[in-house]
């Protein structure tokens, strides 16, 4: 690849030690967790919002893509630049500008790692919602980026729903305030909630201001096994039909099973084809009597083995079960294609049996664990390498996705949409939708620098909407 013509003007922009021009030192910078690549031709370390502004205005000028990223924990391809061009790294903007235990908020930089915020909460006894399994690497402004969450959106929500007030630089090099530091506030559009999940296609974050929460006193873990997912499905709604929700309802289907007793650090019954794992928590006193009804509902006549934990010791043992599974899914397919598909909870017994047939039409390993309380599953495809495999897998993505949205759910949960799944976002929203959402991001980014390629289809990609009958 050619030096751009622009880099010259670039190296009299940014402080040397914020910048790297060299390929090979790029070359890092131009992969996320998709696997996928495609390398920038500079990156940029930003350490003020004034630096990120100027850059903006920079890529305007060059009309040069500039696509940001934290620390490349996307599994969707958000922060792969697939125009080369400018990588804008905000992992020098790590932050923690202030906590308030009064209101209970932080204010952060985009480039705190999301363990690190809860430590620091931890010593107020607060935490931060949103916590996904990366959550020891990630950061906030990768979190607000894609909307991440966790096992906790079942009882406390997204980061839509934890955030009061963002700062950030449009596509136009504009300053913007959006949401309010108040609970509640309806003054004019909610532009932060539009801004969080579009993944650095209409602004840049720069600044957050986060709501925590009190942090519980106590948690307790149960674990129940069924002979039947179905069973497990009909346990899941009881579940969430008692007045105290659990902090987190976890599933594991009878193929997670199998690979946790190839492992062999889990003990589970013989006949068991599906795992929940729920964690309930509040005061300490208080506890096991919020615990008997959800207990109760967990363990049914259809349950084969139920267990509940009040010491973190034994916690962790019940939480084995799932702590096994990521790496021996990576160690048996490190080409798996994971999908965060989500339905109404109470469809997901149908997505199931849906997914079982599409798993026996094609005679490919699917793989299913996930946010159950929350009708977010997570379905692995599982190719074997193989060229005829993975086409295979592709194909069957196409019923996956089908069978999801008959089912009135969406694409994506918590991952994002990025690169791989953006050519199917015009099968769940409509034309009307499309079109002002590419307006949107035309008013935010004129010039259409900021990470192109993610997030919405092209404009040719869908039709326009029926003319209304007079």
């Amino acid at each position: 690849m050619s030096e751009p013509g622009w880099l010259a003007a670039l190296r009299d922009l940014v402080d040397p030690e914020d910048l790297l021009d060299d390929p090979a030192d790029c070359w890092t910078y131009g992969y996320d967790n998709s696997r996928q690549h495609s390398a920038p031709q500079a990156v940029v370390f930003a350490r003020e919002a004034s630096q990120i502004q100027d850059l903006i205005r920079f890529c305007r000028a060059h009309r040069t893509a500039l696509t940001t990223r934290g620390l490349g924990t996307n599994t969707t391809g958000a922060a792969v630049p697939l125009q080369h061009g400018i990588v804008l790294s905000t992992e020098r903007m790590n932050r923690l500008l202030d906590i308030d235990p009064r209101e209970q908020t932080a204010r952060v930089e985009p480039g705190l790692i999301n363990q690190h915020l809860q430590d620091a909460a931890g010593e107020h006894q607060l935490f931060w919602a949103p916590d996904p399994s990366s959550a020891p690497f990630c950061t906030i402004g990768g979190n607000l980026a894609c909307n991440a969450a966790g096992p906790r959106a079942l009882k406390y929500g997204t980061t839509r729903d934890n955030t009061l007030q963002v700062q950030a630089i449009t596509g136009a090099g504009e300053p913007l305030s959006a949401g309010t530091l108040t609970r509640k506030g309806v003054v004019g559009f909610d532009l932060m909630r539009l801004l969080i999940g579009s993944e650095g296609t209409l602004a840049v974050f720069t600044e957050a201001t986060l709501l925590l929460r009190p942090r519980p006193q106590a948690l307790a873990t149960a674990r129940a096994v069924y002979a039947d997912p179905q069973h497990a499905m009909a346990a899941i709604e009881a579940i969430l039909a008692q007045p105290n929700l659990p902090c987190a309802l976890e599933f594991m289907d009878a193929a997670c099973l199998d690979l946790i007793r190839d492992d062999g650090q889990v003990d589970l019954p013989e006949n068991a084809q599906a795992l929940l794992l729920i964690d309930i928590d509040g005061d300490a006193d208080q506890l096991p009597q919020i615990s008997a009804p959800i207990a109760q509902a967990a363990s049914t006549e259809q349950c084969l083995d139920f267990q509940i934990a009040f010491g973190e010791e034994e916690r962790e043992t019940l939480w084995q079960a799932r702590r096994t599974l990521s790496p021996a899914l990576r160690r048996i397919a490190p080409e798996k294609i994971n999908e965060d598909v989500v339905v109404p909870v109470t469809r997901l017994a149908e997505l199931l049996q849906e997914l079982d047939r599409i798993r026996t039409r094609h005679a490919i390993p699917i793989v299913c664990f996930g946010h159950a309380g929350s009708g977010n599953i997570h379905v692995n495809l599982m190719p074997d390498g193989s060229e005829e495999q993975r086409q295979i897998a592709y194909g069957c993505l196409d019923e996956v996705f089908d069978a999801v949205l008959r089912l009135g759910g969406t694409l994506s949960g918590e991952h994002g949409v990025g690169m791989a799944k953006r050519e199917h976002i015009a099968r769940e929203l409509d034309p009307t939708s499309l079109k002002m959402m590419h307006a949107i991001k035309r008013d935010f980014d004129p010039d259409g620098i900021l990470n192109p390629g993610k997030n919405l289809p092209d404009p040719d990609k869908f039709a326009d909407p029926p003319n209304a009958e007079m």
